[in-house]
């Protein structure tokens, strides 16, 4: 096989090993069954995929359901569950309707009921309803995202002008009782700020969040701006909380397939957190280095990188990383680097992330391409199409942040 077809191979076994559903059901053996009423709330990108589990494990036992997720990433529907798909990145209105919906399903409950929450990534967009005006809120999150804040600072601000994030949607629970499972897809798997923790104690203040937005020199709306003082829930006495899957296991599956194909897998890190361009500069410089190995080798780092918006362009924060590495291995053979993410979803594209070689910069430049400004436009869909490197899986079911590779592959 190729470069091309290993890489999508250690894609294809990596996400398989991280979908939610055999944890799912572990977890649901700790689930103690109440008295009173069952209800289930799913959030996130792997909504569709939790819930179905938990219908399945459950049936006959739920009274109610819901389930919130990304357009395209509801695959039917579910017995007992009504099922919204709504806006990601940014919150659109059926963010706010379907989240109303959850909270009119947590009105009226005893305290000998029980909430199942399923929280995945993606929720913090998904399960919402502002406190300030909803133009407010969507222009914040547009400038959250194009500024180049990580996923933390970011949601940082958003809990502050939610209802429901932060601890909130636990306390409209009480007094049922709430027994949160967790598929992390942020580095830490600091649980408040999975989703912005709807059912965890915010353990960010209100001193941050002016930090962020003097930081990144945001202008924010005034109705924004007047909510940052107020300060979140710093406890949750009715959750049981229980994290499944994270970048880490999404590392090790992807070297543990690695290592089948013949390469000797280093994971580098299951913490990358820096701007994309740089990360695919590094790892183009770590190709570099071992370029005459004697062995074929496989450097992994997972984690999740952040765009600078300074165009207009088309792309995610993996097709970016990918571009980025191509010029720095320029002419090498042998040697290629992927990145993607495990949701299956790049940015607001239909590509999980992007794939490049020894001959992607070449290409392009024959083509008339310069990749340093497609990068300036964040325009790297459009020359990853064209050099053929474009990663897509379609939605996967899951969401444990992402995984990049370097593939160098020995001569025989």
């Amino acid at each position: 096989m190729g470069l091309r077809e290993d890489a999508d191979r250690i894609i294809h076994q990596a996400i398989e090993a991280v979908l939610p559903d055999q944890a799912m059901i572990r977890a649901l053996k700790d689930l103690e069954m109440p008295h009173g009423r069952l209800y289930v709330v799913a959030l996130g990108k792997a909504a569709w995929q939790m819930a179905k589990t938990a219908e399945q494990e459950l049936h006959g036992k739920l009274e109610k359901g819901v389930v919130i997720t990304k357009y395209g990433y509801a695959k039917g529907e579910l017995d007992g569950f009504r099922i919204f798909e709504a806006g990601h990145p940014v919150p659109d209105d059926n963010s706010f309707a379907a989240t109303r919906y959850a909270v009119e399903m947590a009105e009226n409950l005893r305290e000998e009921d029980l909430v199942l929450l399923l929280v995945s990534g993606g929720g913090s967009s998904l399960f919402e309803i502002p406190i300030c005006k909803e133009e407010s809120l969507q222009e914040t999150t547009r400038q959250l995202l194009a500024c180049g804040a990580d996923i933390t600072e970011i949601n940082v601000i958003r809990k502050r002008i939610s209802a429901v994030k932060g601890g909130k949607f636990a306390r409209m629970c009480a007094p049922a009782k709430v027994y949160s499972i967790v598929l992390s897809d942020i580095i830490g798997s600091p649980l408040d700020m999975i989703a912005s923790g709807p059912a965890y104690p915010d353990s960010s203040t209100s001193a941050m969040a002016w930090e962020i937005v003097k930081k990144y020199d945001l202008k924010l709306p005034e109705d924004v701006l007047a909510l940052l003082d107020e300060e979140t829930p710093k406890q949750c006495d009715n959750v049981t909380t229980v994290v499944t899957g994270s970048v880490e296991e999404l590392c090790r599956a992807a070297a543990g397939c690695c290592a089948k194909l013949g390469y000797e897998p280093m994971v580098l890190t299951s913490g990358l957190n820096c701007i994309a361009r740089e990360a695919g500069s590094f790892l183009a410089a770590i190709a570099r280095e071992h370029r005459n190995s004697k062995k074929s080798l496989a450097f992994l780092a997972g984690g999740e990188t952040v765009v600078q918006l300074t165009g207009k362009g088309m792309g995610g924060r993996n097709q970016e990383l990918a571009l980025s590495a191509a010029e720095g291995i320029c002419g090498l053979k042998n040697v290629a680097i992927f990145s993607v993410g495990s949701d299956g979803t790049d940015g607001p594209t239909d590509a999980a992330g992007g794939y490049v070689d020894g001959d992607t910069a070449k290409l392009l430049e024959q083509q008339g391409i310069k990749i340093s400004e497609v990068l300036q436009k964040n325009d790297s869909y459009h020359a990853l199409e064209v050099s053929h490197g474009l990663i897509k899986t379609g939605p996967t079911g899951t969401n444990v942040n992402d995984v990049a590779c370097v593939l160098l592959r020995r001569e025989e």
